[in-house]
């Protein structure tokens, strides 16, 4: 190609389109490459309220109005009920010992709340029709877009670069000044740069086996949920889990009747199911967890299995001269609580201003490095939250504890966005607040060896109290026994935490939907 772009974006997932877009917004000439064709099938589908929030600010600040409406259940399903979807109104976990039948009693169930109701609920995006609408938003914006790009090769040219491969088997050249690679682990950058790996400190090796079925029963018309009062959200209008020793599986619901299900786990579980035989391995799953194969009885595969054989991952670099790899290609931990599109999302705002602010200065390269540090910081901080709940699958009580310090740090981090204070919450699990982080992260590191029950009760007693400076949604109440709704009250009394009064709290709670009758201005 003749022409000179400011931006090359290579892979057009939902971040690399994204990236494109907010470029051609702020006056860049950008190009997004594919190496494959939409509709497609990949990890990833289950939202959070911090994604959509960051999907919220980045629509609104740049002008995506097509954007805005798929932050939300309600606008989504108004604007666009051609784009499949999954309802999710929070997180359900559901502790097994394999073999064991029954219905999963209270005591083995954890349920976390993201949303008081329907209208306001997070999604899980069908990323076949997410993704393909993106792409042609961006093209609609004037983004150039290539699909069927096999790249070979990047090169310096001075102050940019020059991609090298093919298009459709014709030979293609594209100058550009910047390169951002949005093409997940191990893509392009890490091959044609010879990038190093580093390690994820206190991660297990695992690996993951999953596919998309037609005929899934939900889980509540199963009877396999024991439910002795009315759970705080429907239980499979959710990112469902199910955890036991070395592993978990995860359920999705999509409005278009697909369910999305797969299971990650270690490498010694995995080689005990043989994951690499692909369907034969998932009914070995099944078999192990008899409420799955209750659920899954007469559902059937609609794709091939996809079996990853390495989930985690970390480069040992992520930014150069000319170049920048997004969260998503910078590193992987495992779909676990839905951590990769929170980060991938603050890393397409980070960069973003970098672009906006920083383009052709001389702050650029320096704004670059702490994009890099702060990607590669709060990486390891995800690994060492994952590895510590992977610690614990059969340990539900101290699994269960543990993911409190993740929800603790995004419910705060959510509401201080809402409320207009990003600053109270600029880092992933709030690495950077001056009460809670160093607290976390020496819980991590504790609970990964818990040896006894007497040890398990103080593990969890400590987490308590390191969570108490940020817990605004009342994850401390023991008398809620694992199942955590969405109160307004939690927010009241918790507003000295966020720096507002209650009555701020209050007229929050109302611009995001909240019934104001329910709302106490005391």
């Amino acid at each position: 190609m003749k022409e000179r772009f400011d931006i090359a974006v290579v892979g057009s997932g939902f971040a690399g389109s994204l990236t494109a877009m907010i470029a051609q917004r702020i006056g860049l000439k950008a190009i997004l490459l594919e190496r494959g064709r939409h509709p497609r099938m990949v990890i990833g589908e289950s939202s959070t309220p911090l994604s959509n929030l960051l999907l919220e600010e980045l629509a609104e600040r740049y002008s995506l109005a097509n954007v805005r409406p798929l932050s939300k259940w309600g606008s989504w399903r108004e604007n666009h009920p051609e784009l499949a979807c999954g309802l999710k109104r929070g997180f359900s976990f559901f502790h097994h010992s394999p073999g064991r039948a029954g219905a999963i009693e209270r005591k083995d169930q954890l349920l976390v709340a993201a949303s008081p109701h329907d209208q306001i609920a997070d999604m899980h995006w069908y990323r076949a029709d997410f993704d393909e609408y993106l792409v042609s938003e961006a093209q609609r914006l004037g983004v150039v877009y290539l699909d069927e790009v096999k790249l070979i090769e990047i090169a310096d040219r001075g102050p940019g670069a020059g991609l090298r491969g093919t298009h459709r088997g014709r030979e293609l050249n594209i100058s550009t000044s910047f390169v951002v690679d949005a093409t997940g682990p191990r893509g392009f950058l890490h091959r044609a740069l010879k990038l190093s790996e580093s390690e994820l400190p206190g991660m297990p090796a695992t690996s993951a086996l999953y596919c998309h079925f037609q005929g899934a029963q939900r889980l509540a018309n199963t009877c396999a949920v024991s439910l002795d009062e009315v759970p705080p959200f429907p239980i499979d209008d959710a990112a469902v889990h199910h955890v036991f020793p070395d592993g978990w599986v995860w359920v999705l619901h999509f409005s278009n009747g697909v369910t999305s299900a797969g299971i990650a786990a270690t490498d010694a579980l995995a080689a005990q199911l043989r994951f690499t035989e692909g369907e034969a391995a998932w009914k070995r799953v099944l078999e192990m967890i008899p409420t799955l194969q209750r659920q899954f009885r007469d559902a059937q595969a609609v794709q091939p299995f996809r079996h990853i054989p390495r989930l985690a991952f970390r480069s040992a670099r992520v930014t150069g001269k000319n170049w920048a790899l997004l969260p998503s290609a910078a590193g992987f931990v495992d779909p676990l609580l839905s951590t990769g599109f929170p980060l991938t999302l603050l890393g397409v705002a980070r960069l973003a201003e970098i672009f906006e602010r920083d383009w052709n200065t001389d702050r650029f390269a320096a704004g670059l490095e702490d994009y890099a540090v702060r990607c590669d910081a709060e990486l390891v901080a995800t690994g060492r939250l994952i590895g510590a709940l992977y610690a614990n699958f059969a340990n539900f009580p101290v699994f269960s504890a543990v993911s409190l310090l993740y929800f603790a740090a995004a419910s705060y981090a959510e509401e201080a966005r809402r409320l207009g204070k990003p600053q109270l919450a600029s880092s992933f699990l709030l690495l950077d607040h001056p009460r809670f982080a160093a607290g976390c992260t020496r819980m991590l590191e504790r609970a990964r060896y818990v040896c006894d029950e007497k040890d398990s009760q103080a593990v969890i007693d400590e987490i308590l109290r390191v969570i108490e400076p940020v817990d605004v949604a009342g994850l401390s109440d023991g008398t809620r026994r694992n199942w955590y709704p969405v109160d307004a009250e939690d927010l009241l009394r918790s507003a000295h935490k966020l720096n507002v009064s209650r009555v701020e709290i209050a007229q929050m709670l109302e611009r995001c939907g909240f019934s104001a009758p329910a709302i106490s201005r005391a």
